[in-house]
């Protein structure tokens, strides 16, 4: 028995490590994004994304697993909400919606996924401690995501695509829950990663956005912040996400996603020399303190 705790204990911390350090890599993506947006639309930013990880995937793990039509369907599902659908939500809010609206809806997504993970899922029961984490971490998102200037600006149709695209990316947590202990976390990506890349070509045929200005990957930095996002932001990150999900759990997993907007604070500051402000700091606190909350286990007498 000790031995078994120690195995399961020695899971446990790898799977918050693991988890914490995806966070850290998908913070940081809005700086290689930011890069890449004044040449390419997010549409065109999405498929070069998805193709490069495809490609580092099946050089990683060109080993096939046997599936069936319908664990194929689930995956085309998933894909569709994790990546096409979540990612197409998120950056056509910020056309009709402040970032910081948009920063703060996207980021309830652990609080959809635990109410859907209590409903459709067995031993996710919505615990008290989870709420209470939860509330208290989405409060440190506002105060990191405003950094000392409150701008409230509601619009209907912005905020409405934020809030489906954090309950997009639960669907795909939940339904992740049916298959990460079938399949290899490589081979699980490298098929979804597939499967966004089908849907996402005929979207951009229909929009004209085939036709990219490939030449402007010939600039080393734009060429590397593809290579970033495509490696180790969906490639990599995603695949290290759904194995610190088989470790923790879809719901603590999730929690983590309260550390994104503090990681991006951080890496603002560094790369871009933006401020951080008193506010920010206090919030950042409250995101710690949430995320301890939420992952927190029930001690038995």
């Amino acid at each position: 028995m000790p031995m078994e705790c120690g195995k399961k204990g020695t899971e446990g911390l790898g799977g918050h490590l693991i988890a914490l350090a995806t966070i850290c890599v998908w913070g940081s993506t809005f700086i290689f994004s930011k890069t890449l947006l004044s040449v390419f639309t997010p549409l065109q930013i999405m498929l070069m994304r998805f193709l490069v990880a495809y490609a580092v995937l099946w050089c990683m793990y060109p080993k096939t697993e046997k599936t069936t039509a319908k664990d194929n369907l689930g995956m085309f599902f998933m894909s569709l909400f994790a990546d096409t659908a979540y990612f197409l939500c998120e950056n056509n809010a910020l056309r009709y919606t402040l970032a910081s609206n948009v920063s703060i809806l996207v980021a309830s997504a652990p609080i959809w996924t635990a109410v859907l993970a209590h409903f459709f899922t067995k031993g996710n029961r919505l615990r008290r401690n989870t709420v209470y984490g939860s509330l208290i971490a989405l409060a440190g998102v506002a105060l990191v995501v405003f950094n000392g200037t409150v701008v409230l600006k509601f619009n209907p149709l912005g905020d409405m695509l934020s809030i489906a695209a954090a309950i997009f990316w639960a669907l795909y947590s939940v339904m992740m829950t049916r298959y990460v202990h079938r399949f290899s976390s490589f081979f699980l990506m490298r098929r979804m990663t597939f499967f966004a890349i089908l849907t996402t070509l005929p979207l951009a045929c229909f929009t004209g956005e085939l036709n990219m200005p490939l030449y402007e990957l010939a600039d080393p930095q734009k060429l590397f912040s593809i290579a970033f996002l495509g490696i180790l932001g969906s490639g990599i990150s995603y695949t290290t996400w759904n194995m610190a999900t088989r470790r923790l759990g879809i719901v603590k997993v999730n929690t983590y996603i309260y550390v994104n907007p503090f990681v991006t604070l951080i890496t603002g500051a560094l790369f871009l020399h933006e401020p951080i402000t008193l506010m920010s700091v206090i919030g950042a606190l409250l995101i710690i303190c949430g995320v301890i909350i939420g992952v927190r286990e029930r001690r038995s007498a």
